[in-house]
């Protein structure tokens, strides 16, 4: 299934190596065919939208009315409708701690500057559908995105042969806008240029297949994104302390979303590597997603054991984990050397589907080693941020000069007059 390997060894770098080329497999093809689509539809707008979903979900693209939003949440079990009001509240609490403030301070001479934090005017969220459906990505989107102070939420989501009624209930919780019954490329590009019946977004944020993430690469630029999000992966660091039982759990629980997806241990106990890997054995055998994660773990995972406290933070920096799970009996004491994570949770009872459903930090994470550079969706993926500027007299004309040497140093001399001009 995969191999227990000692860190520090050739073996260790030609394992992390194949992990870090995941997404460049096939990712020729699937740049061609986006392009291809973009293409189609930069040419002939609504009509290649319709045309390419009816080819590839079997339905134009359709707004779903509000009356069957309403419908399909009292269909629900009043039981999921609870627990999603209560996953709600920790999102908005959470995300309401994250909000940067507008602030204007003086310049070291004597000006003024400062900054304004503004939302965005409205945002396009993606939530996949296919053969799974995620109402946990409407709250874990839209709840940040309507904390910012977005003016209008858009969800976009496949049509399937029938929408799940929880993603319906969670957008009515999660206060959005507008629904609409639309996936992949025509989706992302729709909500970049303003399409048909979907108005132009500001951002487009969610997580989606290759087709989609690709898409939404391609449009950046026509709109903001939240990052190019990749198959989603683990890492649990754990010591002697760590049940066995609940890391084979925990990184099964990554495994199943499919054989791009990526399981890594970092132990710096080889008796729990071995016993996680016998653990593993066990619980896959019952998997009802059993290929998926077999395939995960075959092709894109490992199990390092590392002699020590800097060997295991260096393999979790280089990997760069979407999850980072710190299974250790002082698990604080390691966050000063963690880098590159795109959440991290700390002991023993804070497993990964605590951030998928429930605590509050969004789990639209930075995936396949890209926490390197960017970030977690929340607030701040939709707002942006204007410079102010303000000298009165007194403060310009000592440095208007200045000003003037650096513009003719560029040779911008109507840029040198501007200032001069105010000395006369």
């Amino acid at each position: 299934m995969l191999a227990i390997i000692k860190a520090g060894t050739a073996a260790m770098e030609e394992r992390l190596s194949a992990i870090a080329l995941r997404a460049g497999k096939d990712a020729a093809e699937v740049r061609g065919s986006v392009r291809s689509l973009l293409d189609d539809i930069f040419e002939r707008g609504e009509t290649a939208v319709n045309d390419i979903s009816l080819r590839f979900d079997g339905a134009i693209p359709r707004e779903i009315p509000r009356e069957e939003w309403e419908a399909a949440a009292a269909s629900c079990d009043p039981v999921i409708i609870d627990d999603l009001r209560r996953a709600a509240r920790n999102i908005e609490d959470h995300q309401k701690r994250l909000i940067p403030r507008n602030g204007e301070w003086p310049t070291p001479d004597g000006g003024m500057a400062g900054v304004l934090v503004r939302p965005v005017g409205r945002a396009g969220l993606y939530v996949p559908g296919g053969t799974s459906a995620y109402p946990s990505t409407v709250l874990m989107t839209a709840i940040p995105a309507r904390a910012a102070g977005v003016g209008e939420l858009i969800v976009c989501t496949p049509p399937g042969e029938q929408l799940k009624p929880e993603v319906l209930a969670a957008a009515l919780i999660s206060g959005a806008d507008r629904v609409y019954a639309i996936g992949g490329v025509p989706a992302v590009a729709s909500m970049a240029l303003g399409l048909g019946i979907i108005p132009r977004c500001d951002v487009v944020a969610g997580p989606g297949n290759a087709y989609v993430t690709e898409a939404k690469r391609q449009m950046f630029g026509f709109c903001g994104i939240d990052s190019t999000a990749g198959p989603s992966d683990i890492l649990v660091l754990c010591d002697g302390s760590a049940n066995p039982v609940w890391v084979a759990a925990d990184l099964l629980s990554q495994a199943e979303h499919g054989g791009r997806s990526r399981a890594v241990l970092v132990a710096t106990d080889k008796a729990v590597a071995r016993a996680v890997y016998i653990e593993l054995e066990r619980q896959i055998a019952v998997l009802p997603r059993r290929e998926d994660a077999e395939a995960a773990l075959r092709d894109y995972s490992a199990v390092f054991v590392a002699s020590g406290r800097e060997e295991a933070l260096g393999i979790i920096n280089e990997i760069a984990p979407e999850h980072l799970e710190i299974m250790t009996e002082n698990p604080r004491d390691w966050l000063d050397g963690i880098q590159n994570a795109g959440a991290v949770f700390l002991g023993h009872y804070s497993p990964e589907p605590l951030g998928d459903y429930w605590a509050g930090p969004s789990h639209v994470l930075p995936t396949n080693g890209r926490a390197r550079f960017f970030s977690p969706v929340s607030v701040e993926t939709f707002l942006k941020r204007t410079s102010t500027l303000s000298y009165d007299r007194e403060a310009f004309l000592p440095v208007a000069d200045s000003i003037a040497r650096l513009s003719r140093a560029e040779g911008l001399e109507a840029h040198a007059r501007s200032a001069e001009v105010r000395k006369s």
